[in-house]
Parts: structure tokens; sequence; C-alpha cells
């Protein structure tokens, strides 16, 4: 299978490439690029990128650098297909529903999926919990294999999912591996202090620094209650070698298993998941190095 990196680099604006004097000669170019073609994929991964999932017509074809015009029929022909949705009451669009379609069908097909399976398996007979991988994609955290517990808590999220890489247990957990001064700069942003899906208002500061010390400690994140409604989740990261510093490591990927699980009882898996996590490091380590998951734009995800 083609490196991930080759499959998602970054995408070239919309101009045609030089002509070659073969070309001018009369042959057709392969390399040719069909500007409609290279506008929408940009769209969707403008969209893509996106904080808070959602943007107006005019943010995007700005983005783009294309006319509204020319953005709006774009974008109703990506409708059609379902990649991309509209809020009727906001105006704006998102990455529709057909994307996971793709995704998918892409991550169920990776060596990274496959050889995650036996270890997500295991973990979640042990824990018996929903048990997900999910890999660092610059500011978010992106579901590349999951595992369900026979007859235990049977969580929503798929491969092709995606959330902030600082939310929740996973978010704790990723914030506590990081050095000293990107952990200062995360602690920075506004969009850190939120604890997840059903709790949206904004958390202190410092208790959510307290929350990252507890991590480091133990070695894993726990979150109790604030990610999903009624269930509690913990998490480690997984690590690779690190390119910018030598001998040093970076975090890949997380591990997360969510239950109805007591607080007694995530802190019995999360040592047993900090076993797995090193385990699959080791193991899985060039795999996750080649799962590079970058979506381009012409902008990071945040500021």
């Amino acid at each position: 299978m083609a490196n991930m990196d080759a499959i998602l680099n970054p995408i070239p604006h919309s101009e045609p490439p030089e002509a070659t004097a073969a070309d001018q000669g009369g042959k057709d170019s392969y390399l040719q690029l069909v500007p409609a073609v290279d506008q929408s994929i940009r769209l969707l991964f403008s969209l893509a990128n996106i904080v808070g999932g959602e943007a107006s017509l005019t943010e995007l074809s700005k983005q783009v650098g294309i006319s509204k015009s020319k953005g709006l029929a774009i974008l109703n022909t990506l409708r059609n297909s379902g990649l991309v949705t509209r809020d009727d009451r906001t105006k704006n669009y998102a990455l529709g529903p057909n994307v996971l379609v793709l995704s998918r069908a892409l991550m169920n097909n990776t060596d990274i999926a496959r050889a995650a399976i036996p270890y997500l398996e295991e973990l979640a007979a042990w824990t018996g919990c929903s048990v997900h991988l999910g890999v660092v994609s610059g500011e978010t955290l992106f579901v590349v294999a999951r595992r369900h517990a026979p007859g235990g808590s049977y969580i929503a999220i798929d491969v092709g999912h995606r959330y902030p890489v600082t939310w929740g247990a996973h978010g704790r957990a990723y914030l506590a591996a990081l050095p000293p001064e990107e952990l200062e700069r995360r602690l920075a942003q506004s969009s850190v202090l939120q604890a997840g899906e059903t709790d949206r208002d904004d958390i202190d500061r410092d208790v959510l620094r307290a929350q990252v010390d507890e991590a480091r400690r133990l070695g894993y994140g726990v979150s109790l209650g604030t990610t999903w409604s009624g269930l509690n989740a913990v998490s480690t990261v997984l690590t690779v070698e690190s390119a910018d510093i030598p001998g040093g490591r970076r975090v890949a990927g997380c591990l997360v298993a969510v239950g109805s699980f007591t607080p007694e009882r995530a802190h019995q898996i999360g040592p047993h998941m900090i076993d797995v996590a090193v385990q699959m490091s080791q193991k899985l380590g060039p795999l996750l190095r080649a799962a590079n998951l970058h979506f381009s734009t012409t902008r990071p995800l945040l500021a």
C-alpha cells in the first residue's frame, strides 16, 4: 500500500504545470491539473481544518482563492454527493457524511489499522469497554481503528471520526507528554479549555493544569463524565522517535477506553493501558510514523 504521506501530501494551487517541449509539440500532459477538481479538493481540505467544523461561503472562497460564485457552484456540487452539508439557519458549510465513507474505506485497509486490531481486541475484552486508536493529526485525533467488548458499552465512534486532540482523557494524556514549552503554548490557547462534547463550558486553567500534572504522574489521562454523558474514559499515548529532538520521542497517537466503569476501575484500567501502549509503540512505531494524516491547507487549524 502507498505511504500515507504520499496519499495526503500537500495539495498544489490551481495552476497547471509549465508545458514541456514535448507538450508544446502536441502531446497531452498527464500531469495537467483540472482547476475545478483541484479547487474542490482544496475546499474539502479547508473545511477539514476549520475550527468548529463549519465556515461561510465567503471564508471558504477566500481561503481557496476563488470567486464566491465559483465557490458556491463547487459547494453545491459537493453537497449533491453528500461530501458537504449546509446549515439552513447559519448558511455555513461543513463536511458531509459521505466523507466518512471514503475515510473508512481508506483507514480500514491501512497497515496500521490491521496491526492495531489484536491489541484493541485484547484491551476491549479486558476492560469491557469500547476502545479506539487515534492518530494525532495537527490539532485533532483521527480514529483509525476501534473495537467494542462483547456485551460491554457501545460508543458510536467509528473509523474516520476526528475530534480536538486536547479534549477529555486523551487530551490530558497528550498534554502531559508534551515538553514544558509546548505545554505552555497549548495552555495559552482558548480552545484547550473545553472538556468535551458534553461539557462545552470553559474549565478553569488551573484545574486543567492540575489534571495534566496528575496524568503525568499516573502515565494516563482520565475523564469522568465530561466527554461522554454518563460515561468515563481512560487514555494513554503512543510515542515514536522524534526527528526534531535527538533521542527524544513525540506523541503519535492515543489509546482511548470508554465505558460505564467506576473511578476506581479507571485506575485499574490505566496501568494496563500503559503496558499495551508501550507494546504498540514498539511494534507499530514505523507504521505510526508513516501515518502522517495531514489535512493540507494554506493555514494551520489553530493559530
